[in-house]
Formats: C-alpha cells, sequence, structure tokens
C-alpha cells in the first residue's frame, strides 16, 4: 500500500504526459507534464513519510483562563 502513495499521483501526470504527446505532438507540453511528474514524485518521497508524524504540542497551562471582559 505505501508503495502505490509514492507513485500513484506521478504515475497518473506521467501517463498524462504520454497521451498529451501521442495526442498533441507538442514536445514543450509533454515534457513539463514529464518535469511535472518528476517534481511530484519527490515531493512524495520527501512528505509521504511523514503523515502520520504529529510534532510536538505546547503545554496546557492549568493556571490560565480566559476572561470574557
Amino acid at each position: 500500500m505505501t508503495l502505490i502513495k509514492y507513485i500513484a499521483l506521478p504515475a497518473l501526470i506521467l501517463v498524462t504526459a504520454i497521451v498529451y504527446w501521442f495526442l498533441a505532438y507538442e514536445p514543450a507540453g509533454a515534457v513539463m507534464l514529464i518535469i511535472f511528474a518528476i517534481a511530484m514524485g519527490v515531493m512524495g518521497w520527501v512528505l509521504v513519510p511523514t503523515f502520520g508524524d504529529v510534532g510536538p504540542t505546547a503545554p496546557v497551562d492549568p493556571d490560565w483562563h480566559e476572561r470574557n471582559g
């Protein structure tokens, strides 16, 4: 399941780039889509492992009370 998280979006963008190339024969758009797929792959490689992480939270002060005035 984790591998799917890493490659799902970049693979979909790459498929879109391939379909775009065969339908339009326009290299600039296909190259931009391929670069975007690579960027999404790098983002997934960096960020997906941190999805479950919860950072430290601030301590709660039991003596603090919010005033209504």
